[in-house]
């Protein structure tokens, strides 16, 4: 790995363009493209369809392709590691149940199919579907999509098996089984989903009709987790009033089985205004000193919310005296409290800030007891409570390390850690007697890959499951022992279990992280993938890929599509880590939010330029895509720095920002882009809003393929159709070079299966490859 340090040029855009982005502040009124707003009108589809046809009459079909071909058989390969989730012992044996949903090219839709942890550890693992959606979907005539589900925690059900016995005193096992789940299936790929109630034991539905009263809900963006067996805690669209502006649930029943949800009694609710509330649990009771912690969330914006917790049923709620943007978990006795902006706890003797991005814990009972006191308002009291406060630091920032999250097992919390996006692994152990967390090893420096770890089952065990993988190393499976951590060596693998074979050629890449300067000065890293010794003279085509919002990171993971689609052709591959993401910590996020999103672009724009500088690239050898957030992003990039860049494609993106909000779940994101209602829009929001800045004054723009689908119910498919018939309009007789499909399903992941998914791949790189390497 190679590090550098370059300054590069600041980023210009055309008076022209700065014209047409001041002459932009006006009423939407003014819009004549509203129409397209009307997601499944016959004018919209005809519309989308019409363009559909023209962008591969022009650009040709990607099924016809080798990309598509192999990426297709990438995703569809039985070599692929079946990542697993417990749900439970089996009857008799006691070996644990694990369950795994799989799509291929004979179950393109899925199965969810199941075996035990025995079999799952052999080469040749025997799998028993469970439900076969493929054959779902054709019986109900429904193109289902598979959202997960929720279980019900053995430990809250009381029909829960529990056949095995140990054979001896000595060697006990867990028992018990999850019996009932919560299926999410959606129509289409949407975020809103179909709330249907599954028998595990049976394996088949739970009749709403019959003699069991199965849960079961139309489409909607349900919220809901088993309170017990025949009680659900319950977000969903009951009728007005039930939902905030944003689209997410504003209230929480009980919802018991065999009555209607309508007469389920609201047993917490938020504000219109709020994104959304919910209700939950974490059930601690397994460790020492832990509790039935109970907590009521009301989010009041994407970022901020406030906390209602008890630590049993028959305590009443109190109000956790946190910071707005603090998120809060608990393990065992302890409250686990990250905190996003420099907090200094009042009232309660810490006399200590807690810088921002910190994960801090102090004990949850002692935590209550002072928030209720608080709520009380008796001084004395507060006091008392206070001095009993003793916050702890599990992790701190610096100006180059962050925190990125953690897993548990039953005994172990595994704390992700980011140096300068370089990942990290640190093992805690919980204290003798539940008491405070001992670090006991971890890696001892930064490494360009991915690796995940997820306790297997974290209330009996400390077994995981640790996966690693690099741009360009598949990923590996292994099954590892946090117990084992802090043995001599600190060796906790206990077995490689499977490895994903190379999907494409990588025998020749190297992996590099480089640092551009941006505008203001701020070093923005960048991992560069290429051929080893690859020829600096400009002609490289190079991908740059970019997300910068929602304090998102990016980071090493195998990337079999870029693979096959690029890397193998002898492109060369670039992710940005700029401003907006978490690569940093919350700072890093913050800094580019609403008035300062500008930075997030300049940043973007100075990697592409760094780029160029560097002599891998030229203008005409380099494209950028990004989706969502992104495709606001790579949108920007097509009308703040077009000359920068030969090829864009923008993927269901945000490109209306005066109107993002009043479109689906937009509402939601004014906490991190701003409010069009207010002097947001002329004091910034205009000046990134894509849709109100083409510059029509301009002869050429680079090649530009939009995509998005029907079915996104997140960011609507307007804000690409809107975009593309304006730059068809505007740009008629010039050289504009526009490309537009709208995959009729898919929601905001842009395909609904394996099939579509490879298309959507191959049309964009084919498209982007292309545009680089015309003569």
């Amino acid at each position: 790995m190679t590090v550098q340090a370059a300054t590069t040029s600041s980023p210009s855009s055309s008076s022209a363009a700065a014209a047409a982005g001041a002459a932009s502040v006006e009423a939407e009124d003014n819009d004549p493209y509203l129409f397209l707003e009307e997601v499944e009108s016959e004018e919209s589809i005809a519309f989308a369809t019409s363009a559909n046809e023209k962008c591969l009459n022009e650009l040709g079909d990607p099924s016809d392709t080798e990309t598509y071909g192999r990426v297709l058989k990438a995703l569809e390969s039985d070599d692929r590691i079946p990542h697993v989730g417990l749900l439970g012992y089996e009857d008799g044996t006691g070996d644990m149940l694990l369950y795994n949903f799989w799509k291929d090219s004979k179950n393109p839709k899925g199965i969810w199919r199941k075996t035990t942890l025995t079999s799952y550890k052999s080469a040749n693992t025997e799998w028993t579907t469970v439900l076969d959606l493929d054959a779902l979907a054709k019986e109900e005539e429904i193109s289902w999509v598979w959202k997960g589900y929720v279980p019900l925690s053995r430990s809250l059900d009381d029909a829960s098996i529990s056949g095995y016995k140990p054979s001896s005193e000595t060697s006990p096992q867990p028992a018990g089984r999850v019996t009932r789940v919560l299926l999410n299936l959606s129509r289409g790929g949407a975020d809103a989903t179909y709330l249907r109630e599954f028998d595990l034991l049976a394996e088949t539905f739970v009749d709403p009709s019959g003699a069991d009263e199965g849960f079961s809900l139309p489409e909607g963006k349900t919220r809901a987790r088993y309170k017990s067996r025949d009680v659900l805690l319950i977000g969903a669209d009951t009728g007005e009033g039930s939902m905030t502006t944003s689209g997410y649930p504003r209230t929480v029943r009980e919802w018991k089985r065999g009555t209607r949800i309508e007469d389920a009694p609201i047993v917490f609710e938020g504000e219109e205004t709020d994104v959304s509330c919910s209700q939950y649990y974490f059930d601690e009771r397994h460790r020492e000193g832990g509790a039935m912690y109970e907590v009521q969330s009301r989010s009041i914006s994407f970022y901020n919310s406030v906390y209602f917790a008890r630590r049993e049923e028959e305590d009443e709620f109190v109000k956790l005296a946190v910071a707005l943007n603090t998120s809060v978990s608990f393990f065992g006795r302890w409250m686990l409290l990250r905190v996003k902006a420099d907090w200094e706890p009042k009232d309660s003797f810490a006399k200590k800030t807690f810088p921002t991005g910190s994960l801090i814990y102090v004990d949850a009972k002692a935590f209550l007891d002072f928030c209720k006191a608080k709520e009380d308002g008796n001084e004395t009291i507060i006091k008392e409570a206070g001095s009993k406060l003793d916050y702890r630091v599990l992790f701190e920032p610096t100006d180059t390390t962050s925190y990125a999250g953690y897993s548990t097992t039953k005994n172990y919390l595994i704390l992700y850690m980011l140096d300068d996006v370089k990942e990290q692994l640190k093992f805690y152990k919980i204290g003798e007697g539940g008491g405070p967390f001992e670090l006991v090893g971890g890696d001892e420096g930064g490494t360009i890959r991915s690796a995940s770890a997820s306790g297997i089952d974290p209330k009996e065990s400390d077994l995981f499951w640790l996966t690693t993988s690099s741009y360009t190393e598949p990923s590996t499976l292994n099954l590892a022992d946090a117990g084992k951590c802090g043995d001599e060596g600190g060796d906790y693998i206990v077995k490689k279990l499977k490895s994903l074979p190379d999907m494409y050629d990588s025998s020749d890449l190297e992996v590099a992280q480089h640092f551009a300067t941006s505008k203001d000065g701020t070093k923005i890293p960048y991992f560069m993938i290429s051929k080893k010794g690859i020829k600096l003279d400009g002609s490289n085509p190079t991908l740059l890929y970019g997300y910068g919002g929602f304090e998102i990171s990016l980071g090493p993971r195998y990337a079999t599509t870029v693979g096959i689609s690029w890397l193998e052709k002898g492109g060369v591959y670039v992710e940005a880590n700029i401003r907006g993401g978490g690569e940093y910590g919350p700072q890093w996020h913050q800094s580019a939010l609403k008035e300062n999103r500008n930075k997030s672009y300049e940043d973007f724009i100075a990697v592409g330029e760094h780029l160029v500088a560097s002599n891998v690239c030229t203008p005409k050898t380099l494209a950028c895509r990004g989706g969502s957030n992104g495709g606001l992003l790579t949108g920007n990039m097509l009308v703040q720095a077009p000359d920068l860049f030969g090829a864009i494609h923008i993927a269901v993106p945000l490109l209306d920002m005066q109107r993002y909000h009043k479109l689906l779940a937009g509402a939601s994101w004014m906490a991190e882009y701003g409010d069009p209602d207010t002097d947001d829009w002329k004091n910034f929001l205009y000046k990134y809003s894509p849709y109100h800045n083409i510059d029509e004054t301009r002869e050429k723009y680079p090649a530009v393929l939009l995509t998005t689908s029907t079915r996104d119910d997140r960011v609507h498919p307007a804000h690409a159709r809107k975009m593309v018939k304006k730059l068809w309009d505007l740009g008629e007789g010039k050289e504009w070079p526009v490309y537009y499909y709208e995959n009729m399903e898919g929601g905001h992941g842009g395909a609904a299966d394996s099939k579509q998914s490879a298309f959507m791949t191959s049309l964009s790189y084919e498209f982007m490859w292309r545009a680089l390497t015309k003569e």
